[in-house]
């Protein structure tokens, strides 16, 4: 793709990946403070607005309790205002902390245990989400179901290396039993260099072997890379592919292992980054996310309910993130007001708060000069 292409192309390209991403984005974030709200609600705190977007408003309303439900301008993002608030952080308002324990709805005159559940249940909610479209996703559409039976072991490989020859099917990595090839790719995906026992079926008879996964780069459709830890084995693509419906019981199960296996991934890839075993130029900005939203609606509706799914999870665990001005910030102030008896002084909260939207703001810097890096090695090559 050249300039003149770039040039040229029609409106309509960013508008199919936008819509996507932003009726993705508004559900999670409705959801996420829809849980701040009916918590807050539940402890008796008053609720002064409940806005999806940030800036001006451009259309809202006053329910029965009087809070101004309202949508926004600025869709990246929302909020909700506790009686107390300084602002949509929930920064505690000098003056009305002063006359909280007098006022019943103010948020910050309530019970310690009390607001740690109102902060908590955004990223909770967002989780709830996750797991519930997880597990309607394996009730009504079905799980895919591919067997984990080898078809090509590419030359050097891992799989080579370690022994695994076509034509065996792969039992269990590491002691988790495998069911499908899916299922063996989560397996090793984030276990590069990492000595993993495997058990494969040959000729009827269980075989143990070593198998130490390769970092390698795949494309990211997106100009950019994503390294991840591969065996070097091909399924075969004309095999069949089954889809598992479950019961209720079962997708409830498997939606919650579904969801624990994004948080547990990302906590490996930020492990690995903290050790500098990874990059930083993995992080992906909204132009990222706007695309993989925009891709799975193109895919289809189960595709695009698949992706909110995996935002919601990454958003609430963001929002877990111990940085001042985030949920897990907050939360960090009342366990240290646990441990001292009394909440920690204004400036410190107030400099708490500024040091985060420091830091959030970097990650946004990052990932959407991450994004930019990628659009331009789409459009102009190298």
């Amino acid at each position: 793709m050249n300039l003149t292409d770039v040039l040229h192309l029609p409106l309509s390209t960013g508008v199919f990946y936008a819509l996507p991403f932003l009726v993705a984005l508004t559900v999670i974030v409705f959801i996420h403070e829809l849980g701040h709200f009916l918590v807050a609600r539940w402890c008796g705190v008053d609720v002064e607005a409940f806005s999806i977007g940030f800036g001006r408003e451009i259309f809202g309303w006053y329910d029965r309790h009087g809070t101004r439900w309202k949508v926004a301008w600025i869709p990246l993002g929302g909020y909700v205002r506790f009686r107390g608030d300084a602002n949509a952080a929930s920064m505690p308002d000098a003056e009305a902390l002063q006359r909280a324990k007098s006022e019943p709805g103010n948020f910050h005159g309530k019970p310690l245990w009390q607001r740690a559940a109102v902060v908590a249940a955004g990223p909770i909610a967002n989780f709830i989400l996750a797991i519930a479209i997880f597990t309607l996703a394996f009730m009504f559409v079905g799980r895919p179901v591919i067997e984990p039976r080898i078809d090509e072991v590419l030359p050097g490989s891992a799989a080579e290396q370690a022994g695994i020859l076509k034509g065996d099917v792969i039992v269990s990595v590491d002691g988790t039993e495998i069911e499908d090839f899916t299922g063996l790719q989560q397996a090793v995906m984030s276990r590069a260099g990492e000595p993993l026992p495997v058990v494969i079926l040959r000729n009827g008879e269980k075989i143990n072997l070593e198998v130490t996964p390769q970092l390698r780069e795949e494309p990211d459709n997106f100009g950019g890379k994503v390294r991840l830890g591969m065996l070097g084995v091909k399924r075969d693509p004309q095999g069949p592919i089954n889809y598992e419906r479950m019961g209720p019981v079962k997708a409830f199960e498997t939606g919650v292992q579904r969801t624990w296996f994004i948080v547990d991934s990302t906590f490996r890839y930020l492990g690995k980054l903290v050790t500098g075993r990874e990059s930083a130029d993995q992080l992906g900005g909204p132009i990222a996310m706007a695309k993989a939203a925009g891709d799975a609606a193109s895919m289809g509706f189960s595709q695009f309910v698949a992706v909110i799914a995996f935002l919601s999870v990454s958003i609430g665990l963001l929002n877990l993130f111990p940085i001042p001005m985030l949920d897990g910030g907050h939360l960090v102030y009342y366990a240290i007001e646990a441990v001292r008896g009394r909440p920690l002084g204004e400036n410190a909260q107030e400099w708490g708060f500024r040091i985060g939207f420091s830091l959030v703001i970097m990650l946004m810097v990052v990932g959407t000069w991450n994004d930019l890096l990628r659009v331009a090695t789409v459009m102009f090559g190298g």
